[in-house]
């Protein structure tokens, strides 16, 4: 009855953002199996139309497309959920550590923070790769040291706001180490913010990797990935074919399925009722 009552309770965005993230994760799991063709076998010539043997047809180097785009979504999606992971580690247990020990802890990482924030994200990405070179690990680590920036802002201010209970003075005067206020009773309360905060934080990673792999210096070939994927075919709009399109569409998808998850997610936290 309760199973029924919650299910009842979800509008159908919701639904429907469930549904597509469910179909993107099988997509990404199960790329290998589903795809026609390898992601990086040439099964025919360049820019074969739609057929029965190329559904998408193929790309500029006689790629399958819809193989591409199914292997892109492990890719892309991939990189994306490991970038934002990184990212929240180290952006939660940063806010949480200056929210928790205040005095010059929290003023020296908040400076900090707040000189990394004033460079635009995408200038300072693109900068950050053109030096250290283009590699998984490197873009990867680079998106989560200045998107963690973000998410320190909003653990440190939830976390504030607990700090200051008795509960948490009550294990201070316990003795409690400064990992066991952390981890059992701050963060535990405050996961709600941060589990939307995680999905608005991926839709911002992701899209930001697809627009560097767009410009070359994000995921590089022969690795498909759904940004390159428009770059390398974008010739194919001059004449009136949506293939180069289609890459684009499935960032845009899994983007406002995403959207949709989160802002039921924040509406069930913030406790308001329709």
């Amino acid at each position: 009855m309760e199973t029924l009552r919650f299910a009842r309770s979800v509008p159908i965005s919701a639904w429907f953002g469930f549904i597509v993230i469910l179909g993107y994760i099988f997509v990404a799991l199960f790329a290998p199996f589903i795809a026609p063709y390898g992601e990086h076998e040439i099964v025919g010539d360049q820019y074969m139309l739609w057929g029965a043997d190329h559904l998408l047809g193929t790309d500029n180097l006689g790629r399958d497309m819809l193989s591409r785009i199914l292997f892109g979504a492990r890719n892309t999606i991939g990189i994306a959920l490991a970038a934002t992971v990184l990212t929240f580690v180290i952006g939660v247990f940063l806010g949480l550590l200056a929210a928790t020990m205040g005095g010059i802890v929290d003023q020296v990482l908040s400076r900090i923070v707040d000189v990394m924030m004033a460079i635009p994200l995408f200038i300072a990405a693109l900068l950050l790769l053109t030096i250290v070179g283009t590699s998984v690990f490197n873009m990867i680590a680079i998106i989560a040291i200045l998107e963690s920036t973000r998410v320190y802002r909003i653990a440190r201010a939830v976390a504030r706001d607990i700090v200051v209970l008795d509960f948490i003075e009550a294990a201070r005067l316990r003795g409690e180490r400064l990992s066991y206020l952390l981890v059992s009773e701050i963060l535990p309360n405050i996961t709600a913010p941060l589990a939307a905060e995680f999905g608005l934080r991926f839709c911002f990673v992701f899209l930001l990797i697809a627009a560097l792999s767009f410009l070359g210096l994000g995921i590089q070939p022969p690795t498909a990935d759904w940004g390159s994927m428009v770059r390398e075919n974008a010739t194919l709009i001059t004449f009136g074919d949506i293939t180069p399109l289609l890459p684009a569409m499935a960032i845009g998808l899994l983007t406002v399925a995403v959207n949709f998850v989160v802002d039921w997610m924040l509406h069930r936290a913030s406790g308001m009722q329709d």
